[in-house]
């Protein structure tokens, strides 16, 4: 479907729940337990009659977040449900990895298509000091396992923070020499944890990359978002740049979200939308549901973030980016 702004609206990003079993220092405080209880999350029906109204409208691609979305019990019954439904041509996942590995050959064999996997380090002791508890030599071996598995696409969503990581970006690009993997470097958002801390912007990212690299613009890359694609010459892989602050991309923002607790959320930095559970609990059937959400998105959806300025804008997002959907 088009928007008012004539933008395509083609990505439903889908958060199953607000849980996570780590407790990355820009995602979440370190003891905070203010989580949903289980039975104000969407279940796999609720779920299901969601996606198949979103595919009524032309969404083509699901992407199921958190939180942690593998800490759901049921995550392989979500996943064959959005799977048999008609419409929907590509299902992602974003993950810690965790709980990844045991479960890769089940997920791929019920429909998951791409999975992108959070990785800010790649110093063990460094690692588990960001996600409070992480374990990196069973996440890497995920990373590796996986590109045997011949998943559509393998990435890895690298956030590089000022004084923590910045010294590692080159040694990110080098994991692209000899895996197929994109590793993506994705600006800092300015919601909940991560207005603590300051990154770096992608241009100096690529500036410093292109001191050390011959790069080659990936333009044969198909993309369904916001990122830009390079190649190293004669490197395996690719590095992506996704700048929402420095470079942002609303004029083609191509996604709307669903949070764990069903409220259709229309951008990243506002807290606009509507409540969806009122018609999950009813009777109201999918046909109807699907022009509900059809109206909002023509409707509320922003043409603009303004997140490099948020003074004095109504409506700003305040929940953490665990109850937003990553």
């Amino acid at each position: 479907m088009l928007d008012k702004n004539k933008r395509q609206i083609n990505y439903l990003r889908l958060s199953i729940t607000d849980h996570c079993n780590l407790r990355c220092k820009y995602c979440l405080p370190e003891k905070d337990t203010n989580f949903y209880n289980n039975c104000d999350l969407l279940n796999s029906n609720e779920i299901e009659k969601i996606v198949k109204a979103f595919s009524l409208i032309g969404i083509k691609k699901v992407r199921i977040t958190g939180g942690e979305p593998l800490v759901r019990k049921d995550f392989n019954e979500i996943l064959e449900k959005i799977n048999h439904i008609e419409g929907i041509e590509k299902i992602a996942i974003t993950t810690n990895g965790f709980q990844l590995l045991e479960n890769l050959d089940l997920f791929k064999k019920n429909g998951l298509n791409r999975i992108n996997i959070s990785l800010d380090s790649l110093n063990a002791k460094k690692y588990n000091e960001i996600t409070r508890g992480g374990n990196f030599d069973k996440v890497f071996k995920t990373i590796k396992e996986a590109t045997l598995k011949n998943f559509e696409k393998i990435r890895l969503n690298v956030v590089i923070m000022e004084g923590i990581n910045d010294n590692e970006i080159l040694d990110f690009v080098n994991l692209t020499k000899d895996l197929d993997i994109g590793v993506r470097f994705i600006e800092i958002m300015p919601i909940g944890e991560g207005k603590k801390f300051t990154s770096v912007k992608n241009s100096d990212i690529l500036n410093l990359i292109k001191k050390h690299y011959l790069l080659e613009k990936n333009s044969n890359l198909s993309t369904d978002g916001p990122a830009s694609y390079y190649k190293v010459s004669g490197f395996m892989g690719e590095i992506g740049f996704i700048s929402p602050l420095s470079n942002r991309f609303c004029d083609s923002c191509n996604r709307v979200r669903v949070t764990s607790n069903g409220f259709l959320k229309l951008c990243l930095h506002y807290n606009k939308g509507i409540d969806l559970m009122p018609y999950l609990k009813d009777e109201t059937s999918v046909e109807t549901l699907a022009m509900i959400i059809e109206k909002a998105i023509y409707n509320k959806k922003p043409k603009e973030h303004h997140m490099d300025n948020s003074e004095n804008i109504n409506d700003i997002e305040l929940k953490g980016m665990n109850k937003i959907g990553g």
